[in-house]
């Protein structure tokens, strides 16, 4: 199930945000958007899933134009995992994880058949959440409570995951347990997964390729090793940084700011990268 961007362009009213990108995600790989702050990365990934509208080209799910498809269509093949969700009052796990099963289901039913029963059951055991499925959200940690989120998301039995910052207020244990359970996801069910990630030392630690933006455009997209260049992070981010390889690969070390050194709009319309 691959997803493509074609001359995409769009943003919030008058203000473009994405201008011009071209970014194509394969079947079955972790594809990570990385870039400073208001880069435009959340924007892209809402205009992935059409959260946003587009101003122009188009976002291509399997082959076909994502905005002009039914919406429960385009549900059962991707699911998008927000940075901040609202926590609904008053409902336990197994009931906010079997709204997953909405897109599957005709309107007028609402219990759950036997194929989505399992889902929803699949869902709860994969995010380690069989004790908590009789708990109230409000209830849950926030590592709890993103995981319950990501079980709602898995029981859409979606092809492509999209993730906006999932390891945002995780404390490091749980940020690594979240990011390896969507690794042996991907690894075992052939799961799509796009994720936005601040940290780019998690994004080179679990992506096949990594999507740099820089002021809405895409700045480089390759393996980690071939974007996490030093000349890369001194125009995208300012930073003076060396890789340096570890027992878990490619890491970033950082050396030091560099605030002038960004890339400037002359810079970014004859960049070669992408």
């Amino acid at each position: 199930m691959s997803l493509e961007a074609s001359q995409l362009k769009g943003g919030y009213r008058d203000r473009p945000i994405i201008k011009n990108l071209n970014l194509q995600i394969r079947s079955g790989e972790w594809l990570s958007l990385v870039g400073a702050n208001g880069s435009g990365k959340s924007t892209l990934l809402k205009l992935l899933c059409r959260i946003l509208p587009t101003s122009q080209g188009r976002v291509l799910l399997n082959g076909k134009a994502i905005h002009t498809q039914p919406t429960h269509e385009v549900a059962r093949q991707l699911a998008m995992l927000p940075q901040q969700s609202p926590i609904p009052a008053g409902l336990t796990v197994q009931q906010f994880v079997s709204w997953g099963r909405t897109p599957h289901q005709p309107w007028w039913q609402w219990s759950l058949d036997a194929a989505g029963q399992k889902q929803v059951d699949l869902a709860i055991a994969q995010t380690q959440l069989q004790n908590y499925r009789d708990r109230p959200l409000e209830r849950l940690s926030g590592g709890e409570r993103q995981r319950a989120f990501l079980a709602l998301a898995l029981a859409q039995a979606p092809q492509v995951l999209l993730l906006d910052e999932p390891t945002t207020y995780l404390d490091l244990r749980y940020q690594l347990e979240l990011l390896e359970l969507l690794k042996q996801l991907k690894q075992h069910q052939g799961l799509t997964l796009v994720t936005v990630l601040h940290d780019i030392n998690l994004a080179a630690r679990y992506s096949d390729r990594i999507a740099m933006l820089c002021e809405g455009h895409l700045w480089a997209v390759g393996t980690p090793a071939e974007v996490l260049t030093p000349a890369n992070l001194r125009q995208v981010f300012a930073i003076e940084a060396t890789p340096i390889q570890t027992p878990i690969g490619l890491q970033i070390c950082a050396l030091g700011a560099t605030p002038n050194s960004r890339a400037s709009p002359d810079v970014l319309a004859t960049n070669p990268h992408p």
